[in-house]
């Protein structure tokens, strides 16, 4: 078994005393990042940064964890992309007006946003121009960045496109929401997809993390199926558009 997964079991057996179940996946931690209690706290720290408050255009992952985030991007009326469920329909975008006020709490969740948002390709998220601010949930995140998602690698896939298309940068600003049972003290070796947070924001405190390299840049074309670009819209934009076979 890899160190991923056992640090996820782990880490998903501590969760169920502080995890908030989801509506359809209840407690199946494989198939969703989950919120938790403590959230809004959590939130306020990121809430405090100067790239929050400076953002203009702003990318959050659809875990969760990351659903008061985008309420309070929503209230601030900051622009967002966020995905769709395993980007199984690709990209959604929610423009600053879209959401009446007093609709915020349910357009920030998955259900909602799908409501308000439209969907979107690279293309014309490359019209919106770079993304400020970036944040994801994860299953688990070591205190030198290292993020664990469902293993999946969804969220690599998403900053493969983005860096790709120039949308995100090495020094975009990357923070994960999570709980402090979810923060893996020991540090850890990153592969080459993965990609480090600078942040680390939970219900007691803010981590910063100091990087020791670049993040990777570009996708892994080598690493992936041609099944796997056809089932999901974005790859199969970006690789008619970088010729891919």
């Amino acid at each position: 078994m890899s160190q991923s997964r056992i640090t996820r079991q782990r880490i998903w057996e501590r969760l169920k005393g502080v995890a908030r179940a989801d509506t359809r996946f209840h407690m199946n931690f494989a198939d969703f990042i989950p919120d938790f209690d403590g959230v809004e706290a959590a939130t306020d720290r990121i809430e405090a940064l100067a790239a929050f408050r400076g953002c203009r255009l702003a990318f959050v992952t659809p875990d969760n964890s990351t659903t008061e985030l985008r309420r309070r991007l929503i209230a601030a009326r900051v622009p967002m992309v966020t995905a769709t469920y395993n980007i199984q329909r690709g990209f959604l975008y929610l423009a600053p007006d879209a959401v009446p006020e007093g609709a915020e709490p349910y357009a920030a969740w998955l259900d909602g946003i799908e409501h308000f948002a439209k969907p979107v390709t690279l293309e014309d998220i490359a019209a919106l121009g770079r993304f400020d601010f970036m944040a994801t949930g994860a299953s688990a995140v070591s205190v030198d960045g290292v993020r664990f998602g469902k293993g999946h690698g969804f969220f690599d896939l998403e900053w493969g496109m983005f860096t790709d298309l120039g949308l995100a940068r090495d020094t975009t600003p990357v923070a994960a929401i999570v709980h402090d049972v979810q923060v893996v003290e020991d540090h850890l070796q990153m592969n080459e997809t993965d990609i480090p947070v600078d942040l680390i924001a939970t219900p007691t405190r803010l981590i910063r993390v100091e990087r020791p390299g670049r993040r990777p840049r570009g996708v892994k074309w080598e690493l992936l199926t041609t099944q796997e670009i056809q089932q999901i819209p974005p790859l199969s934009e970006l690789a008619r558009i970088r010729g891919v076979a």
